[in-house]
């Protein structure tokens, strides 16, 4: 992988062409003498950077920030304007490039280098149990999401279409063409949770398409990873009933781990929503982070302020923290969007009706 310089495009860029564009951003190595980079002391970007100065005759300004500073927390400073200049391997700038478009990430500044993990020769026991640690990982799905979002992230933009549910073209009264498999779903699996807002978390998900498909992998109508999807027995994502019950499995499988932690069952539900966007690893460093701070860990409104905390450094290497850092602005907004929409779907089909009305029809276009 090579390292590459992290820039933001011109203000107007969207209005240039790229030659316009080239021309106001540094593309030669050369242009970096003199200028300040930031990057964490002591990493293999600063060691780059040293090197670099000596192959292109001048001095790189380097600020060079302690081992707490974190690649993405810089690249974001970067796209918010507080620095200039960092540098990122090319896998973590193009997942990054996908939430700042704003940012550069095209002048590299070293040949492709091949990564690997250190261990000393006479540490055979240390060998194995990476080697131990790695093949278990392997047959989790978490392993997958990560590899993918940093492998795979050029080969998958999001396909996701336009709902006709909530564009107003549909009159058959339904929130979605998938209604009846959802329901009996839900009936069957959780009997006390309320359709209308799986319906909710589905139309976040894929917008009511079969056929979505994000950039980390994930499918299908409740944007499963294939492992995750295997493991609650579907065979296809792109199958809306095995996607609708292996998404409503999961559901299920999240409540259980969640039932003796959060004692409130519609509290306990934005904390498995959550889960579901990010995973449950971010959402208990978030709990103790709420509990050691003073907080109550069973309430999602306390415990939202720390995950969204976890992007910094003084929280992310908190000694109660094991999942690191985390942008979870996401899981955040995913599970306030959700809920706003379920509180949409209250009202346009009370509980009990089975279709809208066409005055909720036209409510729902207008939204």
């Amino acid at each position: 992988v090579r390292q590459v310089l992290i820039q933001q495009k011109p203000r107007n860029w969207r209005q240039l062409k790229k030659h316009q564009i080239d021309a106001r951003l540094i593309r030669n190595p050369v242009e970096l003498i003199g200028k300040e980079v930031y990057v964490r002391r002591n990493s293999s970007y600063a060691e780059r950077l040293h090197n670099l100065s000596d192959e292109i005759g001048g001095d790189i300004v380097m600020v060079e920030g302690d081992e707490a500073w974190d690649t993405e927390a810089m690249i974001r400073m970067v796209a918010d304007g507080d620095i200039g200049l960092t540098v990122a391997d090319e896998d973590i700038a193009k997942v990054n490039a996908t939430y700042f478009p704003q940012l550069d990430i095209e002048t590299a500044v070293s040949f492709p280098q091949q990564i690997a993990w250190g261990i000393r020769k006479n540490a055979p026991e240390l060998q194995n149990y990476i080697n131990t640690w790695l093949a278990f990982m392997k047959g989790k799905p978490d392993f997958h999401v990560i590899y993918n979002k940093y492998f795979r992230s050029d080969k998958a933009q999001l396909r996701r279409v336009r709902s006709d549910f909530f564009s107003g073209q549909q009159e058959n009264g339904k929130l979605s063409p998938y209604d009846e498999i959802l329901t009996e779903a839900v009936d069957s699996l959780l009997p006390h949770w309320d359709w209308r807002m799986i319906a909710a978390q589905m139309y976040q998900e894929s917008k009511f398409d079969p056929r979505a498909e994000s950039w980390v992998g994930a499918q299908g109508l409740m944007q499963l990873v294939s492992e995750t999807g295997r493991y609650h027995g579907a065979t296809n994502l792109f199958n809306p009933t095995q996607n609708i019950w292996a998404g409503v499995k999961h559901i299920r499988w999240l409540e259980q781990i969640f039932e003796s932690k959060v004692s409130d069952p519609e509290e306990r539900k934005k904390f498995i929503l959550a889960s579901y966007n990010v995973g449950q690893g971010h959402i208990y460093d978030a709990r103790k982070l709420t509990q050691k701070y003073g907080g109550d860990p069973e309430l999602w409104d306390e415990v939202e302020q720390y995950l969204l905390l976890k992007s910094k450094s003084q929280y992310f290497r908190d000694a109660v923290v094991t999942h690191g850092y985390c942008r979870c602005t996401e899981p955040v907004k995913y599970v306030e969007e959700i809920y706003t929409r379920y509180e949409r779907y209250m009202q346009l089909m009370p509980e009990g009706d089975s279709t809208l009305g066409p005055d909720t029809l036209i409510a729902l276009a207008q939204d």
